[in-house]
């Protein structure tokens, strides 16, 4: 056999070993760790700068086989910029599937259904988005009666309906939004208008028009409904009674109205915070109060324009939250010994 042969078989022997031990590097995981940590890589990193940031973070072995695969599978320049959430237990193939298809670490946020500002406030203060004075400035101060021109002008693109000096309660639609790094309070709130705008669709705003009503009273009663009741059926029926009250004259007699307009935050309404003096007091003053105290889910809000007719006048919640319905006064204080005392 010549020399040249001889180092021929050498270096694909060579070769082979090079592409099996590397083969298994790559798809192997560098160790059994789960543990998940935070890898940035930033706008405009090159490939080379993120193998060695992995090699240093201990989430691959060598660098090296890193840029080969980059470079085999042709994936050099797709790299995308983002926080990842890796772990060691992760091939080189897995952690380069998720930096080049942009599998960036999501955080989510959660409004809940009936939530009003001060609650919101607390829960952004919580997840360092804003401060509370900070979310106030922005969306304006829960019942306050106070024009507010950056809220206008934030709002501006918007068909709220909704008076220049009311806030934006009602407004925030509750459901679980997508936190984006560079994410602040206001493009979060934008984003939830949004979403409140879309779901009042063009059906809805003709049937509003159509009763002569406004949806800024839609929304006010909707967040009354939020509060009053829990399944869709008898939101509807609460519905029917509230708006049949208005038109008779009768005041709303509502205890979420009431817990509102205090001061403090309180779960149960004596008779005297019946006679605080504030227009979202619908035991004080009849009508609807002068804007949402609650923002609303759709199912109230649909229950706020859809109402199901029914002969009661009365309603209340029981210690379990379930509602009991009576037609006459008489019948309705039955029920307060029945399901009160």
């Amino acid at each position: 056999m010549s020399k040249i042969n001889k180092i021929s078989i050498i270096i694909i022997v060579f070769l082979i070993f090079i592409l099996f031990y590397g083969y298994k590097i790559i798809q192997a995981p560098l160790n059994s760790n789960s543990e998940l940590k935070i890898f940035t890589v930033n706008i405009g990193e090159p490939a080379k700068k993120v193998a060695y940031n992995l090699e240093k973070e201990h989430l691959i072995k060598d660098s090296s086989f890193f840029l080969l695969y980059l470079f085999l599978t042709n994936n050099n320049k797709n790299i995308q910029a983002g926080e990842y959430l890796l772990s060691p237990q992760m091939s080189i193939i897995d952690l380069t599937k998720i930096i080049t298809k942009g599998e960036i670490n999501k955080k989510y946020i959660t409004i809940l259904e009936g939530w009003n500002l001060n609650d919101i406030a607390k829960y952004f203060e919580e997840k360092g988005i804003a401060t509370k004075e900070e979310f106030y400035n922005l969306v304006g101060y829960p019942k306050e009666i106070k024009e507010n021109s950056e809220l206008n002008k934030l709002i501006k693109n918007f068909s709220l309906e909704k008076p220049n000096n009311i806030s934006l309660e009602g407004y925030i639609f509750p459901d679980t939004y997508n936190v984006n790094n560079g994410d602040t309070a206001e493009t979060i709130v934008l984003r939830s208008i949004n979403n409140w705008n879309e779901k009042i669709t063009d059906d809805l705003r003709i049937e509003i028009k159509n009763q002569n009503k406004s949806i800024f009273e839609i929304i006010t009663m909707a967040s009354i409904i939020e509060k009053e009741a829990k399944t869709l059926e008898d939101k509807k029926i609460v519905s029917a009674i509230f708006w049949k009250r208005i038109e008779a004259g009768i005041p709303l007699q509502s205890c979420p109205t009431v817990l509102y307009s205090l001061k403090e935050e309180k779960t149960q309404v004596s008779t005297e915070d019946t006679q605080v003096d504030s227009p979202y007091n619908t035991y004080k003053y009849r009508g609807l109060p002068i804007g949402p105290i609650s923002n609303p889910g759709m199912d109230s809000i649909i229950a706020a324009i859809y109402p199901t007719q029914n002969n009661y006048w009365y309603f209340l919640s029981d210690t379990n939250g379930n509602l009991h319905f009576s037609k006459t006064l008489e019948e309705h204080n039955q029920n307060k010994y029945k399901y009160l005392k």
